[in-house]
């Protein structure tokens, strides 16, 4: 859409509405994004006719492989009986291709450099006395002058007890991980990309196919067991000719990994404990998204003339298709949910709150 081709795209992916799903199918789109089990359930409903498409495309097919989804994938090509074009991308090359693909002796277009290139990422590893890594981590983190970061570890449940510790020491960070309802993944998402949480405490569901903002930090509390997801975690960073570092975590006690190279720079972080500054902006819900007609101008207008905020006081607008977001600065949202509380905007009352 924002290439502006003109062709109509939809997406449907579970924690989306199913019935505007349907409603939007009922139009056939000349592309159609989602995920396995979504497009497999509105195969099985029969929402959208699947003789007329020729061109499969599966993005990630190799993660797709890697979260188990071979059933959906499988049941999507047997009833896809007039494709001419299969297309699978992955990050990783030497992948099996399984026979349900209909796949057999592909052109292979491979993008992946044959010489190193040169990097921007410079490493640096981060040595914990404590087993329990928390303290250390919050050190790095106020040595980071403020600047954001993304925070990978292994585990759901080690990403939430992370995030609520950096809470509770004044740390404004959330969690993101694929045990959340896709509603609390999309807020999580939406509060890090518009500034109103600087640290995101996430597994690797966050190290590709996500759209959040370049990052100048990415930090390994735990390491994963693979190199290729090291190297996707690695890649939040230091994209095209901007540069960034990667902190590595370690205690003693924990098992070494091939990949990496023990001997980098190491940072002390024992005397860091000034804290990041807070957040400039909050993350405001509104109760009304592009299915009631509302878009970011009106958002704006509403906003700056009811709410009386100044141009430099609205930050990034997201518009969904029932609910919006939008970031404010911090000093200017008491004001402003008080100027609003009994305003319509285009003629319609909405829900709008801090967002939880």
């Amino acid at each position: 859409k924002k290439m502006g081709t003109g062709y109509k795209a939809n997406v449907c992916y579970g924690g989306h509405s199913i019935d505007t799903e349907i409603k939007n199918l009922s139009n056939p789109p000349a592309v159609l994004i989602g995920t396995p089990g979504r497009i497999a359930d509105h195969i099985d409903r029969g929402t959208f006719r699947t003789d007329k498409i020729e061109t499969l495309i599966l993005d990630e097919f190799d993660k797709s492989l890697q979260l188990g989804f071979h059933e959906e994938m499988s049941f999507i090509i047997g009833k896809l009986s007039k494709l001419n074009k299969r297309i699978l991308v992955s990050a990783t090359s030497d992948i099996e291709i399984p026979k349900y693909t209909r796949v057999v002796n592909p052109t292979v277009l491979d993008f992946i450099p044959r010489e190193e290139e040169k990097t921007n990422l410079s490493m640096k590893m981060v040595v914990s006395k404590e087993k329990d890594k928390i303290n250390t981590l919050f050190g790095l983190i106020c040595s980071l002058k403020s600047q954001s970061a993304l925070i990978f570890c292994n585990h759901r449940d080690a990403a939430e007890r992370i995030s609520d510790t950096l809470n509770e020491k004044g740390i404004y960070a959330t969690y993101y991980h694929g045990g959340m309802d896709q509603d609390e993944r999309e807020r999580a998402l939406i509060q890090f990309r518009n500034g109103s949480v600087s640290y995101l405490i996430t597994t690797d569901l966050a190290a590709r196919g996500l759209d959040i903002p370049e990052m100048k930090h990415v930090i390994h509390y735990h390491l994963p067991s693979k190199e290729d997801e090291f190297t996707h975690r690695n890649g939040r960073t230091a994209r095209m000719l901007t540069s960034g570092t990667a902190y590595i975590l370690i205690h003693e006690s924990e098992k070494k990994m091939d990949y990496i190279d023990y001997g980098m720079p190491v940072l002390n972080v024992e005397n860091s404990k000034a804290l990041p500054k807070p957040p400039e902006f909050q993350t405001i819900y509104i109760s009304g998204g592009k299915k009631n007609k509302l878009n970011k101008i009106d958002i704006v207008g509403f906003f700056s003339q009811k709410g009386k905020l100044e141009k430099g006081d609205l930050g990034l607008i997201e518009v969904k298709d029932f609910i919006s977001f939008a970031a404010v600065k911090f000093n200017k949202v008491k004001d402003l949910l008080y100027h609003i509380k009994d305003e319509k905007m285009k003629g319609k009352k909405y829900k709008i709150e801090v967002a939880r």
